[in-house]
């Protein structure tokens, strides 16, 4: 059972179109059954998956990493329901920092995480061009929060929770997020990225990966700042250490 929070759009969730996509999902095997979804009301009622997700050491085993390639993969040959969710990076960016500035007025004359070295929004937009000068690629139906605890190892194979976030984009983004939900070394991106691709990356194929996990990193520190506007009331403690970590990685490199 899941119920809503008031500030699940301020957080970038669309809980409607999260029961459209769930429906897609559920009928390839990749999300749990749906018993009742009222997004109007904020309610989810899912069947539980029983299984396990994956140790830290087991998400850089070679084998996991090809299956991780193939879950993605199978991910993006979904159907996109009607009234896609259409997004890119500069659109979360956009809708992240449009809300620190309705929760602080000052969030639009400080840099995000205050005190620490950079200018990150003036490296952000500098990524942002670099990925615009990049080949693009078909847009897909991407599940945008993919980390272990939302994967989990059934009977019948991998199953995914949590679809609030999904969206249509880059099919990239999704290998972005799973390598930066899992601090995995750009070594390890390469290999996700050939598992995926199914051949030897191109430059351009790992350079477009490359500007989205630096972007996924930043999209992911505004929504620590946001949540912490949010929810003052509710002990941060993990993820004010979660956006130290991204600063700090962010900050490292800039360009």
């Amino acid at each position: 059972l899941r119920v809503s929070t008031p500030y699940a759009a301020e957080l970038g969730i669309d809980r409607e179109w999260e029961c459209r996509v769930l429906g897609r999902a559920e009928a390839a095997g990749l999300a749990p059954r749906v018993e009742c979804c009222e997004p109007r009301q904020g309610i989810l009622v899912a069947r539980w998956v029983a299984g396990g997700t994956w140790t830290p050491a087991q998400v850089g085993h070679s084998d996991n990493i090809e299956c991780i390639a193939q879950l993605a993969r199978r991910i993006h040959a979904l159907p996109v329901p009607q009234g896609a969710r259409m997004m890119n990076p500069a659109a979360w960016i956009a809708h992240y920092r449009d809300a620190l500035v309705r929760h602080d007025p000052r969030a639009d004359r400080r840099p995000i995480r205050a005190g620490l070295p950079g200018r990150p929004q003036s490296a952000a937009d500098a990524r942002l061009g670099a990925l615009a000068l990049l080949p693009p690629a078909a847009p897909v139906l991407c599940h945008s929060d993919l980390h272990p605890q939302n994967v989990v190892f059934g009977a019948h194979g991998p199953v995914l929770l949590d679809w609030e976030y999904a969206h249509v984009s880059d099919p990239l983004w999704d290998l972005a997020g799973w390598s930066c939900n899992n601090d995995l070394c750009a070594d390890t991106r390469r290999l996700l990225l050939a598992g995926y691709l199914g051949r030897q990356p191109s430059p351009e194929d790992s350079a477009r990966l490359e500007q989205l996990v630096w972007l996924y990193d930043y999209v992911c520190l505004l929504w620590c700042e946001v949540y912490a506007k949010l929810r003052p009331d509710v002990p941060g403690d993990a993820i004010s250490a979660r956006a130290q970590l991204l600063a700090q990685r962010l900050d490292a490199n800039p360009r």
